[in-house]
């Protein structure tokens, strides 16, 4: 026992004066309760996530995401598409009751009751335990939201020809302007069949220019048969003798560009 200034300190030989560290309380006794927060719950959740997010990143690596082009504004029969995350919203503005007159069930109260929904599910389903079958609210809530918008993006994405849209959003990069021969034969066929879109000199118009194009003669042939991008096919109505000299005379301007 010492004395200092009218207080008095007392020592006890059966407390320890060794700290103990933290150790988590048994939640075995607590009902509804198998284990601590952290470090064991916690812990759990990180590494279902972190293997969740290296799967994910592998998946984009492996297939990456179909995203557009650089907008062009002289394109005027350019459909836009939003980036694949989004297509399920905008295969839900497809149907009448999300559509036309109803537009707003389809951009806010449709969206809105499913993302709402989604938010509250862990609420309306607050059960202690933690297997599907114990939280059938929640877990069914989720399973039909996630259902609804793969189904949504399949066939979003079932009707949009993917591959056109990547020629049609391939950049073009034309080369100085050339001099074009228009004595040559495949000029007036070229006159009579493309030159409303893609210009006097090739170079453009309602259509992509036709110099500076890194295309072989077959595929050129086969663009002006069955079109491709926003160009449709059947726009070429020629013999094939007459389609050799057009293509010749498109090549022959290209070679002249380089």
């Amino acid at each position: 026992m010492h004395k200092g200034k009218g207080m008095k300190f007392v020592g006890d030989s059966r407390i320890s004066a060794e700290r103990k560290p933290n150790i988590p309380k048994d939640y075995s006794e607590y009902p509804g309760r198998t284990e601590a927060f952290w470090p064991n719950f916690l812990l759990k959740e990180w590494l279902a996530g972190s293997v969740f997010l290296v799967g994910f990143l592998c998946l984009t690596l492996a297939h990456p995401s179909p995203l557009e082009g650089m907008a062009d504004p002289t394109n005027a029969s350019y459909i836009p598409l939003p980036d694949w995350y989004f297509l399920f919203l905008y295969e839900l503005l497809k149907y009448d009751f999300a559509s036309g007159p109803y537009v707003l069930f389809g951009i806010l109260i449709i969206p809105g009751l499913a993302f709402g929904g989604l938010l509250l599910a862990p609420f309306l389903d607050n059960g202690p335990g933690r297997r599907p079958h114990q939280r059938p609210i929640a877990v069914g809530m989720m399973l039909l939201g996630l259902a609804s918008v793969i189904w949504l993006t399949w066939e979003s994405s079932s009707a949009v020809n993917w591959e056109q849209r990547a020629e049609a959003n391939k950049p073009v990069h034309p080369s100085e302007k050339v001099e074009i021969n228009k004595e040559d034969p495949g000029y007036a066929i070229y006159e009579n069949n493309c030159m409303s879109c893609h210009g006097e000199d090739l170079s453009g118009g309602a259509g992509p220019p036709l110099t500076g194009i890194d295309r072989s003669a077959d595929e050129i042939a086969k663009i002006a048969r069955e079109g491709v991008g926003s160009m449709p096919p059947d726009q070429f109505t020629g013999s094939d003798e007459e389609l050799q000299k057009l293509v010749d005379f498109i090549v022959s301007v290209n070679e002249k560009a380089k």
